[in-house]
């Protein structure tokens, strides 16, 4: 089994990628998605994050009211780390779990959206980097997602620089043209991975 963290800054363009490697053969295991399963109505990780931050992060129909959550940790370090003393935990059993039930001829790719920040190069054989310029991710987040220049911009503050995330970097993914232009890249990784994984 050959593990790769794939990685890139918000409006880099990593779901795309993680996508074609999809339908290339790999087996993804995505941690938003799991971070979100992890806290659904009637799950530990939901009451334990009511206990912590109190019923107001919960919608009336009982699940999580994310922009409420939000609103309480983006700006208040401690709040942010009693968050993630709770969740990671519960992800990173997910996705073990998920990595185990893969195959021993797997290649399992983790969609990590903060390896840079949180340091965790070292938990794959190999680390994939989506990048794109500043500028780039400015223009689709405002254009694609909806978002103010102003919002736009405080996400990626929020994330780790460009160089930070290069230099985890084993294999670089440039996503700053069209989208033509990431597939025949995202095959050329492929093959790597695989030759990674059969040597």
């Amino acid at each position: 089994m050959l593990t790769v963290g794939l990685t890139g800054g918000i409006g880099a363009g990593k779901s795309e990628v993680s996508r074609l490697l999809v339908s290339y053969g790999a087996v993804l295991v995505d941690a938003d998605r799991i971070a979100r399963e992890v806290v659904e109505p009637g799950t530990p990780g939901l009451a334990a994050i009511v206990e912590e931050f109190g019923r107001e992060v919960l919608r009336e129909d009982g699940t999580l009211d994310r922009p409420k959550l939000g609103g309480i940790v983006f700006n208040a370090p401690d709040r942010l780390r009693a968050l993630n003393a709770i969740v990671h935990p519960l992800v990173g059993a997910r996705s073990a779990e998920l990595e185990a039930s893969a195959g021993p001829d797997a290649i399992v790719v983790h969609d990590v959206p903060l390896l840079a920040e949180n340091e965790l190069a070292g938990l794959y054989d190999v680390v994939v980097v989506v990048d794109a310029s500043p500028e780039t991710q400015l223009d689709r987040l405002v254009r694609l997602r909806g978002m103010t220049e102003q919002e736009a911009r405080a996400r990626m503050a929020a994330q780790a620089t460009r160089e930070r995330r290069l230099a985890a970097a084993d294999l670089v993914i440039d996503n700053d043209g069209p989208l033509e232009a990431l597939k025949p890249q995202v095959e050329k990784v492929w093959e790597e991975l695989r030759g990674r994984a059969e040597g």
